[in-house]
């Protein structure tokens, strides 16, 4: 197990392969990887496309929906609910291997002709405009949650929140707007990375704090404003004085508060109650390296949004007990090996939005469905056959992408078979490219559809009072206000205000947006740090750690004892 250095072939930069990579490696019988592991997770999230949707019909009942694929991939498109019956059978669609080609030549001939579902939904009512979503209740514009309810706008790790507006990775939350990675609040507005927070504005890193505006790193506090205590009868004067429901005093006191959290130092590193870890967001695990791990994992590498799992290699999406996982996006399961999009099941290679399947290689759209290849059935000593030959061929002949980078077995799809272009998936929040860069890269960009809305009213002409718009702002079409920018955050140009939208933004007195609901999107990604790790000096004992903020990095950075200390 003597650890080595290999050159990537996408980046071309040296990359290290450690002792406890090989170990893995070797314990699910896998070769080293040829890519390094930034250009691993760029190449999984090219399969993940949550917002970019686009009007179609069901090539199957005619019925007008919105899907995840572009028309121009000529895809064959099911509404969800059909492609879900039994009225049509995946194994039809089902083939003999064939030796002479390259296996992943066979399996986008697979995908190319087989249906695949509008959007991906499991048990939601009244939710039918979102994507990657489970158990919502009227929730609207809303993608990568569970178990929301009358939400609209959330994207992203969203779990178990009820009527909280343009919102980010947030859980257990409730009547809260523009809230990114808090957990266990209610009625937060602007907040950042707060837990057990209750009716406040404009918080960073808090805990246990209530009635609060503009205050940063405060525990079990109550009515302090820029981290200055008031008494209750000050504090209510004061927030009168705020006039935060005005556009005018939000973002005067925005300014305040964004000069407050340059000052106030902050943790290397989100992580709490975990043990040998590398990484950011990350909570009660052990023995990970990698962002947004939580709740008790432990031997995780290279990995994004991990719960409750262990043995997991760059795993993107993984949850619910999952174990040995290595490059997969999007899977729930056991014993899944370079696979998106599994639900339920042990022992799956090579596979595609598959439920509830035990032994299948190179499978797509199979529910409850066991030894099966490219989804033709077999016995089981026929599977057990024929897919050591499948794998020593995989070694044997690569398929050979259109930049010439070989892919044999023990890699990730290439992105040649990815179905969506690189700003079409989340590639696009978290390693954000302009259209130069990602066709100089090798990927594919796709160019908005043409837009036929009639703007009737643009940003700057909205009221500065959110006491001052009527009913009517549902009628109107209203101008983004990065409309005819280059902001690079797939504008929509103009948007309207859906009615819940504005009924939340009265009944909490939050002025009305000026923004689009992407634009509003990416500027609480921008938030966040990077999905990549420095070098780093705490500046107050001089000692070293691993941190997600570049050297460059305005913060004051400490290190957890000093944090502590200074903070709790």
């Amino acid at each position: 197990m003597t650890p080595q250095e290999k050159n990537c072939s996408q980046c071309k930069k040296a990359f290290p392969i450690n002792s406890e990579d090989l170990k893995f490696y070797q314990k699910v019988n896998v070769p080293t990887p040829t890519f390094c592991p930034e250009c691993r997770m760029i190449r999984r999230l090219m399969f993940r496309n949550e917002r970019s949707w686009h009007k179609t019909t069901c090539d199957a009942t005619g019925k007008s929906l919105l899907s995840m694929f572009a028309p121009e991939k000529n895809l064959t498109i099911y509404e969800l609910n059909y492609w879900k019956s039994d009225n049509w059978d995946p194994l039809i669609y089902g083939r003999e291997y064939d030796f002479s080609k390259p296996f992943f030549s066979q399996f986008r001939e697979l995908f190319k002709t087989i249906p695949h579902p509008n959007l991906v939904q499991k048990n939601n009512v009244g939710s039918d405009y979102s994507n990657y979503t489970l158990n919502q209740k009227n929730c609207y514009y809303c993608a990568s949650s569970d178990g929301g309810e009358d939400n609209c706008y959330t994207f992203t790790l969203m779990l178990r929140n009820r009527q909280c507006v343009d919102s980010h990775m947030c859980n257990d939350c409730e009547r809260s707007y523009e809230a990114t990675d808090c957990s266990k609040s209610s009625g937060l507005r602007f907040c950042h990375q707060c837990d057990s927070c209750v009716d406040s504005w404009l918080l960073y890193d808090c805990r246990n704090c209530q009635n609060c505006v503009g205050c940063v790193g405060l525990r079990g506090k109550s009515y302090c404003i820029f981290n200055e205590q008031y008494s209750k009868e000050e504090y209510k004067k004061k927030i009168k004085e705020l006039s935060l429901s005005s556009r005018q005093g939000l973002d005067a006191t925005k300014i305040l508060f964004e000069k407050l959290k340059l000052q106030v130092p902050r943790k290397f590193a989100a992580v709490l109650n975990s043990k040998n870890v590398i990484g950011d967001d990350i909570r009660n695990s052990q023995n990970v390296q990698g962002f947004t791990i939580k709740d008790d994992c432990q031997d995780v590498r290279y990995s994004y949004r991990v719960e409750k799992s262990r043995d997991i290699w760059d795993g993107f999406v993984v949850w619910g007990s999952s174990e040995m996982q290595y490059e997969t996006m999007s899977c729930q399961s056991q014993r899944t090996y370079f696979s998106a999009l599994i639900w339920g099941g042990f022992d799956i290679q090579y596979s595609y939005n598959c439920f509830d399947c035990n032994n299948i290689f190179g499978c797509i759209g199979l529910r409850n469905k066991s030894y099966c290849i490219l989804n033709k059935q077999y016995s089981k000593e026929e599977y057990e056959s024929l897919l050591p030959k499948v794998i020593e061929q995989m070694y044997a002949i690569a398929y050979v992408d259109r930049h010439g980078i070989e892919y044999r077995y023990g890699e990730f799809f290439p992105t040649d078979l990815s179905p969506f272009a690189y700003n079409e998936t989340i590639n696009q929040d978290y390693f954000p490219l302009k259209k130069e860069e990602v066709i100089n890269q090798g990927f594919t960009w796709r160019d908005p559809d043409a837009r036929s809305h009639k703007v009737t009213m643009v940003a700057d002409s909205l009221p500065d009072s959110i006491t001052d718009a009527p009913e009517t702002f549902v009628n109107e079409i209203i101008e983004c206000a990065h409309a005819g920018k280059e902001c690079n955050e797939q504008c929509a140009g103009a948007f309207k205000m859906i009615p819940l939208e504005l009924q939340y933004y009265r009944r909490w007195g939050v002025p009305l947006p000026r923004l689009c609901p992407s634009c509003r999107h990416f500027g609480r990604v921008k938030l966040k740090p990077q999905l990549k790790m420095f070098e780093g000096v705490c500046k107050k004992c001089a000692s070293q750690f691993h941190t997600p903020y570049p050297p460059n990095t305005n913060y004051t950075l400490y290190c957890e004892g000093c944090y502590n200390a200074e903070i709790i």
